[in-house]
């Protein structure tokens, strides 16, 4: 059973010598872009070890020289996978602690609160506990003082540092907006330990980690100067969500307002990346502008695509000038002139484009995303949440419902967590006010409907709800989303609920998944044995349920690949409301219209317990149903700026092809 094949996606086939050149002239030109010491490894795991590696070398060489070694280390989960390493090869006899001395590098303020949320915890138990750290070496903010006293007690952290003889080493991750512990947008380079407000994004990522839909609001932090005066830095970063301001933060100018971009000021800092975090840099996705490039179609058609926003021209008026002013002559030289070039990316785009996403039956499909037959199809749209489906491709859903085909629709979990006390209270007090009209008001009714109303009126920050409300918020989900298949056309027989064991924690931190999760999706698809499957492909989700549900699926997948049936089922890729599929690896673009747009809208809005009061939706005001509109419409305003067909919106797809290995 394979629970990670999302992780093993590779859009671009990245030639190897763009992140691991053969020599030093190579790198040399490769990075001429970067200002930060930057080293890429094609999977987060390598590059843990790698840095571990680096760790242990800096270890050994601090205790040859000092006899000790003093490093700072975050506790964001992007660190996590460094400090398991670390265990390990402590754990196989390569590398002892005894001598080493840690300060932890940042944590939240409790402001005088019991039980408060602390970086601590997942410190000790991923790290020190399972280490031979001696527990005197070990130094942690004292969180819980007074407000007073906090300025105090950040000199007295500092001072504990300049005792220990200076950082040797700072370990820490590129968080939201470029933070380097809790140093947001804003922190100059002379910042010091000090109390620090959050950003919406920055407890948004606490939320998300640590398990708690309450998140503090204030921290503490070694500031930019503590940071910077270490010895050596190591920063890293994990995921295509942190490419964006990986870019900023390394080709970009030093500035506060990326405090990240700040550490091009350390002459013994490396940033460490995956290739997804790194998909952004000049030598990753304009490697024409740094080197001799490996072109493939995918990469000519970025590359055009770029060169028409670079001039302000669509594909066709593109002239060999425009290819030779930005650095692609060698496209001039490979295909003769860029007419050509221009005439092979346009038909290449214009073949993604179809108002048939299940197939036209009777065309001729030879230049269409999907085939002709079979007519009708059938077809499962899984859904993470018991929303994605409409917010992320309401307008397919709802053509291939129109034309004909035979839908499903498959609701991986139950998304209780996401529906606020005030939205179910809204149900129970209905509840209470029809009772006694329709005679069903009697002592367990009662009894329930008083536990609920005390349970919510005495609920702590970061509680569990209870078995009953749990229920009820899944209730209103369920409730919804069969609303709004309905108002599609959905026969309520394809309408299922998956309600997949790895989410039912009752809290914001999911369990991992397993064979019962896995065994679930399966019986729903040997059921069905569709033609085609729509399926979440966020691979930058900043739920991180996305990625689970679509690892369930792709994990059926993977066992059913050699299946007849499966040889006839093809599985298309959909974004949520966060981001688009890059016009480069774009497949299909569904175009719809003004009507259909409207219709998407309410489809959206069915969704009522998501709408203003749904948490997650960090620092982005906009409500889903809009970021979805202005995500559709800015596709295809691309494409129309490209030179093709002008549409009022479009949702795009990307095929999943079963992973084989040799």
């Amino acid at each position: 059973m394979k629970t990670n094949l999302s992780s093993k996606i590779k859009l671009d086939s990245i030639p190897p010598r763009y992140y691991n050149p053969v020599d030093e002239v190579e790198l040399a030109a490769l990075t001429r872009e970067e200002k930060i010491d930057t080293k890429i490894y094609e999977t987060l795991q390598e590059g843990s070890e790698g840095i571990a590696e680096h760790v242990i070398h800096a270890l050994q060489r601090a205790e040859a020289k000092r006899g000790k070694f003093v490093m700072a280390i975050g506790a964001g989960n992007n660190v996590r996978s460094v400090v398991s390493a670390l265990v390990e090869a402590h754990k196989a006899g390569k590398v002892s602690f005894k001598n080493t001395i840690v300060f932890n590098l940042c944590d939240f303020y409790s402001d005088g609160k019991a039980n408060a949320t602390s970086t601590v915890n997942n410190l000790k138990e991923n790290f020190i506990d399972q280490i031979d750290l001696p527990a005197e070496n070990f130094h942690t903010f004292n969180i819980s003082v007074s407000k007073e006293n906090v300025g105090e007690m950040c000199r007295d952290y500092e001072a504990q540092i300049e005792n220990a003889g200076g950082l040797d080493l700072v370990l820490c991750q590129v968080g939201p907006q470029g933070a380097i512990g809790l140093n947001e947008p804003g922190s100059t380079a002379s910042s010091v330990c000090r109390l620090v407000l959050l950003s919406a994004e920055q407890r948004q990522n606490i939320g998300s980690s640590y398990g708690v839909e309450h998140t503090p609001t204030t921290g503490v932090t070694l500031g930019m100067s503590n940071i910077l005066s270490s010895r050596r830095i190591i920063s890293m970063a994990w995921g295509e969500n942190r490419a964006e301001i990986v870019e900023k933060a390394v080709e970009g100018p030093a500035t506060p307002n990326v405090p990240a971009s700040l550490l091009q000021g350390h002459s013994r800092v490396t940033l460490v990346l995956d290739i997804n975090a790194a998909e952004n840099l000049t030598r990753i996705s304009r490697p024409w502008l740094v080197t001799n490039c490996e072109w493939n179609d995918k990469l000519i058609r970025r590359a055009i695509v770029w060169l028409c926003l670079q001039t302000g021209k669509p594909i066709l008026k593109l002239t060999n000038q425009d290819y030779n002013d930005h650095g692609l002559g060698e496209l001039l030289a490979i295909y003769g002139s860029g007419y050509n070039v221009n005439i092979k990316v346009f038909n290449e785009l214009q073949h993604t484009i179809t108002g048939w996403p299940g197939g036209k039956p009777g065309a001729d499909d030879t230049y269409r995303p999907e085939r002709a037959n079979p007519y009708p199809k059938r077809v499962i749209i899984f859904s993470p949440h018991p929303d994605d489906d409409v917010i992320s491709m309401g307008g397919t859903f709802k053509r291939l419902v129109d034309q004909g085909h035979d839908v499903h629709v498959a609701y991986e979990t139950s998304g209780n967590i996401a529906v606020g006390d005030e939205d179910m209270m809204r149900y129970i007090m209905l509840n209470d006010y029809i009772a006694p009209i329709f005679g069903f008001d009697n002592d367990n009714f009662k009894q329930k409907s008083k536990e609920i109303n005390e349970f919510v009126a005495n609920k702590k920050a970061g509680e569990k709800d209870s078995d009953d409300i749990r229920t009820i918020k899944t209730m209103i989900r369920q409730a919804e989303a069969r609303t709004a298949c309905k108002y599609i056309g959905v026969k309520p027989e394809n309408v299922h609920f998956l309600r997949l064991p790895f989410y039912e924690t009752g809290a914001i931190k999911k369990g991992d998944l397993t064979e019962k999760d896995i065994e679930i999706v399966r019986d729903l698809i040997l059921s069905v044995k569709p033609h085609e499957i729509f399926v979440a492909g966020d691979l930058a989700d900043p739920h991180g349920t996305h990625r689970v549900c679509t690892d369930a699926v792709f994990a059926v997948i993977d066992e059913c690949k050699d299946d007849e049936w499966m040889k006839d089922c093809r599985i298309w890729m959909y974004r949520g409301a966060w981001a688009e599929w890059e016009i480069d690896h774009i497949e299909m673009a569904v175009p719809i219209s003004p009507e259909e747009l409207r219709f998407k809208r309410n489809s959206i809005l069915k969704h009522q317990s998501q709408m203003e009061n749904a948490p997650f939706l960090g620092d982005d005001d906009r409500l889903f149903w809009q970021r979805a509109e202005e995500r559709n419409r800015a596709t295809a305003q691309l494409y129309e700026q490209l030179g093709l067909a002008s549409y009022e919106a479009m949702e795009a797809f990307v095929q999943y092809h079963p992973i084989r290995e040799d």
